[in-house]
């Protein structure tokens, strides 16, 4: 057997192994579908969830999202019937999954969870680093993400692309992507593509679109190419004069320095702030307020303070672009004009005006009120139910305030009477006349509900939150009762002594009423005695007649 050299043979390990020997190039797709903003890739690379994430990282892309049915019609298109297991987008950042959920608690890897469509394989709750792989069927299935798929899909998004080039006559196109899909049947380009024209020679790349433009096919050396393919790549017209293809712009328009885009007289013109055109030339301008520069393209602020005539009737304050009329001290503006600062020289005031600053206050002498509707006047105020009316200098119309009709006396003097507004029964129950109004009273045991009705206080209002009670409500007190006190002990005593006296002047004073009654002259004197001393007193009367 024939031996390698020995470094051949660490070269070799090192590109099968990727160690220390410089990163690997990545794999190159099996296949590709490009949309307008999207490209998917196909990689039958085998390797593990995060093998597979880092690969579609290199190009800029990321594992593929599965958001709508457009995604999976792109995967069916991808696999061609072919079999085996390949990583999708997402992975399982809690510790188990959540099967009543849309996404079972996944998320994709561009860390969100938006989504309008799903294609689960039957499935329990489970637990673990889990990530999801797409079969053939297109379901999707979850595996542990150390574990190896056959391969794995890739996404990669783009602002803009190119489109498909018009087969020319005679001319073969061959495409390559910027992630490494080559192939002659894309419908759309990514900016960053390559197209390959045989037999012309010709090699043509998709450039990012300009400001303002679209992404469009372009190459490195100016001017055009043959316009048969794609009109030589010029956005203007395209003319083979003497077999030598150029590009032509409209009016108004010039050739870009590539010599196929147009652009307008203006662009990269270095004015400072407008640009007018004028044929393929162009010319500055600046706006109100400025004025253009020696240079030709500078503006310049000018002095509008300096203007005649003046543009301000007082104080002009210049600023950039502008200026700022202002007003002398006792002035403010008013639309636009310096009007004097109202004073007690210039106001209005009814009766009495007072000074204060940058204006006036208005008052009234006595017996006169502010009037508010106008601050400025001042009305009568009744208090004893009659005053003078408003009247103008016709004396035609006279004026009262409410609550008051007016009265002409003979004299012609007007007056305001008050209106006794208890005399229309306004209240329910009691009222008291005020000068222009009027105050409603209620009886004992009703309550004003508003201005005019009375309604019966209710039985809830008066029975005690604690008893329960529903009967009959008791009358209270207007006042709150003492607070009972204990007595001190010596008071307990005196009071107890007070009343053993007092007992005993009064059986004293009745045992000596009783005697007094009990003892009249000796010949009464049986009526208080008993039966035995009636008998004897008796026999004395007798002894005493016999003699």
């Amino acid at each position: 057997m024939r031996r390698l050299p020995l470094p051949l043979l660490l070269a070799g390990l090192g590109l099968g192994l990727g160690l220390g020997l410089g990163e690997l190039e990545p794999p190159v797709p099996s296949g590709a579908q490009c949309l307008e903003h999207d490209c998917f890739a196909v990689f039958w690379t085998p390797g593990s969830f995060a093998a597979a994430s880092a690969a579609c990282e290199r190009h800029g892309g990321h594992l593929m999202t599965v958001r709508s049915t457009v995604a999976e019609d792109a995967i069916g298109l991808l696999l061609r019937n072919r079999g085996g297991r390949l990583w999708l987008g997402l992975r399982l950042p809690t510790p188990c999954t959540e099967p009543e959920r849309r996404l079972r608690g996944f998320q994709w890897v561009t860390g969100d969870t938006r989504t309008d469509y799903d294609n689960w394989a039957p499935s329990g709750r489970r637990c673990g680093q889990l990530c999801v792989a797409v079969s053939r069927e297109l379901s999707w299935e979850e595996r542990r993400c150390e574990e190896p798929a056959d391969g794995f899909l890739c996404e990669y998004n783009y602002p803009d692309s190119c489109p498909r080039l018009p087969a020319a006559d005679g001319a073969s196109l061959t495409y390559r992507t910027p992630f490494g899909a080559a192939g002659g049947d894309f419908l759309a380009l990514p900016p960053g593509s390559t197209a390959f024209v045989s037999p012309m020679g010709l090699q043509l790349l998709c450039e990012a679109a300009a400001v303002g433009g679209r992404t469009r096919w372009g190459r490195s050396e100016p001017g055009a190419w043959p316009c048969r393919l794609s009109n030589g790549g010029c956005e203007g017209s395209c003319e083979e004069l003497d077999g030598t293809p150029r590009c032509s712009c409209p009016t108004g328009k010039k050739l870009g320095p590539d010599g196929r885009g147009c652009l307008s007289p203006c662009a990269g013109a270095p004015c400072e702030q407008h640009c007018v055109p004028d044929g393929e030339s162009f010319h500055c301008m600046c706006s109100e307020g400025y004025q253009l520069g020696p240079d030709g393209s500078s503006c310049q602020d000018v002095d509008d303070c300096v203007k005649v005539p003046e543009v301000c009737e007082q104080v002009c304050h210049n600023t950039e672009g502008g200026f700022e009329c202002l007003c002398h001290r006792g002035y403010e503006m008013v639309e636009g004009h310096c009007m004097p600062v109202p004073n007690c020289s210039t106001g209005p005031c009814d009766h009495i005006c007072e000074d204060v600053p940058g204006s006036y206050r208005c008052s009234c002498d006595d017996g006169y009120v502010v009037d508010l509707k106008n601050p400025t006047q001042c009305v009568r105020q009744c208090e004893d139910g009659r005053c003078l009316a408003e009247c103008d200098a016709t004396g035609l119309s006279c004026v009262c305030p409410d609550g008051f009709v007016t009265d002409h006396l003979p004299d012609g003097v007007t007056l305001c009477v008050d209106i006794d507004e208890c005399e229309n029964n306004y209240c329910d129950h009691n009222c008291t006349n005020t000068p222009g109004s009027y105050t409603c009273h209620c009886q004992p045991g009703y309550v004003l509900v508003d201005v005019n009705d009375c309604k019966p206080i209710s039985m809830e209002d008066n029975v005690d939150e604690y008893s329960g009670d529903s009967g009959p409500s008791l009358p209270f007190p207007s006042r709150v009762p003492p607070k009972a006190e204990h007595l001190h002990p010596g008071a307990l005593v005196g009071i107890t002594v007070g009343v053993l006296c007092g007992a005993l002047v009064l059986l004293a004073v009745g045992y000596h009423l009783a005697r007094k009654r009990c003892q009249p002259p000796s010949s009464m004197e049986y009526k208080c005695g008993s039966p035995r001393e009636k008998e004897m007193g008796l026999q004395q009367v007798s002894a005493s007649q016999k003699v």
